[in-house]
């Protein structure tokens, strides 16, 4: 039990979940100031502005660089990791949120023929900006937790 809680001192996973949680609850301000209702249920919702997946990765990969070293191996892993994150949140996932809409609008003209799937979630992934948006932020959280640990 005494090596889980090395796991919560460890400052780059706790940079990494900060600046998660940070974009999930700015998500839910964005989607406030957009349609002037409070909706709380977008804290918990993957997609959406910025990319709380993007910001989780980056700043893992910052924490580690500035942890271990920029040119160390764990970093390139980390770096990696995150191309491969924000890649799937701006491609893959993204296709399968626009199919999802599709497949609703099918389902939604053949109503009346007692076809009564439940609706697929639409909003899966990420736009590029969302994206850009997202590793922004995890790259400022983790230099603003570094130098607060340092």
């Amino acid at each position: 039990m005494k090596e889980f809680g090395n796991v919560l001192d460890n400052r780059v996973l706790l940079v990494a979940f900060v600046a998660c949680a940070i974009a999930q609850v700015s998500k839910f301000f964005i989607d406030l100031a957009k349609n002037r209702k409070p909706n709380p249920q977008i804290i918990i919702e993957t997609g959406g502005m910025p990319s709380a997946h993007s910001a989780l990765v980056t700043a893992l990969a910052t924490g580690i660089g500035q942890t271990v070293g920029w040119g160390s191996t764990e970093f390139a892993l980390a770096a990696i990791f995150a191309v491969i994150v924000m890649y799937d949140a701006a491609g893959v996932r993204r296709a399968a949120g626009d199919q999802a809409r599709i497949l609703n609008q099918i389902v939604e003209l053949f109503e009346e023929h007692d076809l009564t799937e439940e609706r697929l979630k639409e909003l899966l992934g990420h736009t590029p900006l969302q994206v850009l948006v997202g590793s922004i932020l995890g790259v400022i959280v983790a230099w603003i937790g570094g130098f607060a640990y340092y």
